[in-house]
């Protein structure tokens, strides 16, 4: 090392110091050796109550995990991992912070230059191992300053570049030994101060009034993830229906229409009041009627965005991009009364008709069976989907009552869950919980992680609803360390022994038809037998079974502390008859009230 060389733990403090300067107040690490002295120096300031620490042994976990903290306070958070496939272990989060703007940093430790291509330990090519989906990425020689390469990154994540958005970026940070601190060096005195966040709550916005002067037309509102309470207020402002996925944040106040996915047939081209136009806010990420609606060159649509987003390339969607609201009034007009009223009463059938399919005895058919047909682990007599305590539990009927009984924090797993919701869930005429969800990639890896970072960033209760195999993807994330922060997080999931959405979809089609026998069982509904309370009892948190809606709703409506875990048994095999009653109910419940107008 040469006299104006920094040594390790010297580089890593100013790293640290820059880190903090720059609003990164929570680090998650994992653990080993050549990142040691990034370890250490957060450490000493997390001592110093300068930051707060998070340590996850798996660094998919840790990524993810870092994520839920992103989301949760809107602040860059740091996720720091050894060298080797440690690194590649973040490209799962790092892929999904891209699409969804999220200001991951990842902290990435290295051998020195001098032994990179030497066949090393753990030595291979990370600066740029994450391509295209960081914004910045810079790999800093052992040795040097880092604060530059620290500036530059936080500005890239959290979108101080023109005309690009917030999102993750890499700093690859060499280290040359020796890797532990001075003999005199020491912890500082513990200070006694945390570094908290405020907690976000639910948002709703008030605009006054469209103009009169605004030409009235059959306009809606589809509010996609992120799309936030703009979206509410604007179809409130200009009399639009409003159609809002449950992650758009929007999905509440009097215009919304909760089944609107099957509603819109009603609102087609050969109906008595077919759509004109379409105000987009959000990505749309769940239903195939929506992208179809988007999809017809009849029908203008156009796309809100105040800032550059990441979800898609400029240039390869249809909609008109326009940045302020005074654009989109001209272009969506104002809606006449005759036209909210048809979408709010075919909307209050809708939602009437999956309550009352819902509700029927013969919801899911047999009854709701734990793994291999067995009874539910843990549970007793009334948990078997007897009469006595109400319908067997359902995916939507689970959905809708998340939905209901959830406060302070909501995070929706892919795959069937978060549809539940956007199927079942009945908006509300206030916002009564923050929904996170990630679809930036809609991906079923980590969720648990991002739900427990999105519990401890948000500091207040989260409820998180998932499957059984979108579970098992992340049962890792349950491993807390001792004395790491409990979050406070309530896990649902919804255990019908496999995959379900698949079902839905074509496959199920190819399944009903026999004509490969048990291979899209095998393959796609991926059936498993794993007893979910002992793998709880294995992490040490609390479990307990359910099979009722009567039941679930008892289990969301009492109080909890930590973490626990709700598994709801559930038929996966009667599901696409339930959805074909839902869509039969509906379409007659809607036709009717629409006739009678």
């Amino acid at each position: 090392m040469s006299s104006e060389e920094l040594s390790a733990l010297d580089a890593a403090r100013i790293a640290v110091a820059a880190l903090l300067l720059e609003g990164v107040r929570y680090v998650v690490v994992a653990p080993g050796s050549r990142s040691a002295p990034m370890a250490y120096a957060l450490a000493e300031a997390d001592a110093a109550g300068r930051v707060e620490l998070l340590v996850r042994i798996d660094e998919r976990d840790a990524g993810f995990t870092a994520l839920g903290l992103a989301l949760a306070t809107g602040a860059p958070a740091a996720v720091l991992t050894t060298s080797g496939t440690a690194v590649g272990n973040l490209l799962p989060a790092v892929m999904e912070a891209n699409h969804a703007a999220v200001p991951l940093v990842v902290i990435s430790a290295d051998r020195p230059e001098e032994l990179r291509g030497t066949g090393a330990n753990q030595t291979t090519v990370q600066l740029d191992l994450f391509g295209e989906h960081v914004r910045f990425a810079a790999d800093v020689p052992a040795g040097s300053d880092p604060r530059r390469a620290v500036e530059t990154a936080l500005s890239a994540a959290t979108g101080a570049f023109e005309d690009t958005p917030p999102g993750p970026v890499q700093l690859n940070l060499a280290f040359r030994d020796p890797l532990v601190p001075a003999p005199g060096d020491r912890l500082p005195p513990e200070s006694g101060r945390r570094v908290y966040r405020a907690p976000r709550g639910p948002l709703a916005l008030d605009f006054p009034p469209a103009s009169t002067g605004l030409p009235e037309r059959r306009t809606v509102v589809l509010a996609g993830h992120d799309a936030g309470p703009v979206a509410e207020a604007f179809a409130r402002a200009h009399g639009l229906p409003l159609l809002a996925e449950p992650s758009s944040n929007a999905r509440f106040g009097p215009n919304a229409v909760g089944p609107y996915r099957i509603v819109l047939d009603a609102f087609g081209p050969e109906s008595a009041q077919p759509i004109e136009r379409v105000v987009l806010f959000g990505r749309p990420t769940l239903s195939r009627p929506v992208s179809a609606l988007l999809a017809r060159a009849d029908v203008p649509s156009a796309l809100y965005q105040p800032v550059p987003v990441a979800w898609y390339e400029p240039g390869r969607r249809t909609e008109l991009p326009l940045d302020n609201l005074g654009d989109l009034a001209d272009f969506a007009g104002r809606g006449s009364a005759a036209w909210l009223d048809a979408w709010l009463l075919a909307g209050a059938a809708a939602q009437h008709a999956v309550d009352v399919v819902l509700a029927g005895p013969a919801a899911t058919g047999p009854a709701a069976t734990g793994p291999a047909g067995t009874e539910p682990a843990g549970a007793g007599p009334a948990a078997t989907g007897h009469a006595a305590t109400g319908p067997a539990a359902t995916g939507p009927a689970v959905g809708a009552l998340v939905w209901e009984h959830t406060r302070g924090q909501l995070v929706l797993g892919s795959s069937n869950g978060i549809r539940d919701v956007d199927l079942a869930g009945t908006p509300a005429p206030e916002p009564a919980a923050v929904v996170f969800a990630n679809r930036g990639l809609s991906g079923i890896d980590g969720t648990l992680a991002t739900a427990a970072g999105i519990a401890i960033g948000g500091r207040q209760e989260t409820t998180v609803l998932l499957g059984d195999v979108t579970f098992l993807h992340d049962a890792g994330g349950l491993l807390l360390g001792a004395g790491e922060e409990e979050p406070t997080l309530r896990i649902v999931v919804l255990n019908d022994a496999g995959g379900a959405i698949f079902g839905l979809l074509e496959h199920g089609t190819v399944e009903a038809a026999g004509r490969y026998g048990t291979a899209v069982e095998r393959l796609f509904g991926t059936p498993h037998s794993v007893d979910l309370g002992a793998l709880a009892a294995a992490y040490g948190v609390a479990h307990r079974s359910v099979s009722t809606t009567a039941e679930l709703a008892a289990a969301l409506a009492e109080p909890w502390e930590g973490r626990s875990i709700i598994e709801v048994h559930t038929d996966r095999h009667g599901l696409r008859e339930l959805h074909e009653r839902i869509r039969a109910a509906v379409g007659d419940a809607v036709a009717g009230v629409l006739a009678a107008q």
